[in-house]
């Protein structure tokens, strides 16, 4: 997966739009205005990209057992959010699965009147 595509697929979900809240380099992809996954342009450039990504405390825990290239968090809750490095033992697949789930995850959390506002511009 490359940056193109990562976008791509970020933005292809229901209600997301992208922002730079922090600075020029971290591009944050949200869901009725919560983060679900972030990245450094930097990193992406120098050839070392990864992603911050939300995920269930417990199954973080065992990603971070599991997998080399999956870390708690770089800059976040260690416990609610985890670093992917793309080059590693984490496939494509695995990496666009873990997307879903963080987006799931934010989108369920938030509020229902929020989640209607979502439902009723999609329609």
């Amino acid at each position: 997966m490359n940056i193109q595509q990562l976008y791509e697929f970020c933005l292809s979900k229901k209600a997301v739009t992208e922002h730079f809240p922090f600075d020029e380099d971290t591009l944050v992809f949200k869901v009725g205005g919560k983060m679900f996954c972030l990245t450094s342009l930097k990193e992406w450039e120098k050839g070392t990209p990864s992603l911050n990504l939300k995920g269930e405390p417990d199954k973080n825990a065992e990603l971070n057992a599991q997998y080399e290239g999956i870390n708690p968090g770089y800059h976040m809750s260690k416990i609610h959010w985890v670093t992917v490095d793309f080059n590693s033992d984490v496939t494509d697949k695995m990496i666009r699965q873990l997307i879903n789930e963080s987006y799931e995850l934010v989108y369920k959390g938030l509020t229902r009147k929020v989640r209607e506002e979502i439902e009723k511009e999609a329609d």
